[in-house]
């Protein structure tokens, strides 16, 4: 199976939401089958066949998820991200900012299903191949 320290050295070639369709790619090769990331501190859950799991490490300190989400602005930051205008720790903020609490990517699917404080779907996307 898999290792967090190979998916986070596949991480480190993203620089933007730009680059990420390649590290999708990169990890699902890997084995990964699906994760999800908490915005607050950026740990992931990643999860493999034959219920294999392994979680990351927070990647820095705790950002406060507002209370109530703005999916309008959520999308207008996101395609910023996507076309390569800021970067993961940006976005991150960002998210917190729209009370976007953890997304959870389905590599079967090739989904990213973003969601609120409360468990509601804000945006569901399709990951390009």
């Amino acid at each position: 199976m898999f290792t967090v320290e190979q998916i986070e050295k596949a991480h480190e070639k993203v620089k933007s939401g730009a680059d990420f369709p390649k590290y999708i790619q990169e990890i699902k090769q890997m084995g990964v089958t699906a994760y999800e990331t908490w915005v607050n501190d950026s740990h992931t859950e990643y999860f493999g066949k034959n219920d294999f799991q392994t979680k990351s490490f927070p990647q820095y300190d705790k950002l406060t998820i507002a209370d109530s989400s703005n999916s309008k602005k959520f999308s207008q930051y996101l395609k910023s991200h996507q076309q390569g205008e800021t970067d993961y720790f940006t976005f991150c903020k960002l998210c917190a900012e729209t009370g976007i609490e953890k997304w959870f990517v389905c590599l079967d699917e090739m989904t990213c299903t973003y969601y609120d404080k409360v468990g509601n779907k804000i945006l569901v996307e399709q990951i390009p191949q």
